[in-house]
């Protein structure tokens, strides 16, 4: 039961670290909802200004910056996952140790 939980944190744990590397490279895939639409409205924004001749650095600031509330999001998340784990592999040998101390021999 334990192995197959460490197991089960273990591919979430891989899953999002790709997440978190899709993100530092500036994939959207990654994104929730509400990332995805502040992301679309800066960049509709951005493209609207850039074609009325006026500079877009705001908007591409707003991109940047969720951007890195995205990375910081999935960052929380693998450091939740990883003290999960840690502590599921504790709890699992804390248990086999007390199955072994209580054998006969």
């Amino acid at each position: 039961m334990r192995n197959a939980d460490i197991r089960r944190l273990d591919r979430e744990i891989q899953t999002t670290t790709k997440k978190l590397e899709a993100v530092r490279r500036g994939e959207w895939w990654p994104l929730n909802g509400s990332e995805r639409r502040a992301m679309a409205r800066a960049l509709a924004g951005g493209a609207y200004k850039v074609a009325r001749g006026r500079s877009a650095g705001r908007d591409e600031q707003r991109m940047d910056t969720t951007g890195n509330a995205a990375e910081m999001r999935l960052n929380a998340e693998l450091t939740a996952l990883h003290a999960e784990r840690q502590r599921l592999t504790t709890e699992a040998a804390r248990e086999k140790a007390k199955r072994k101390s209580s054998g006969w021999f």
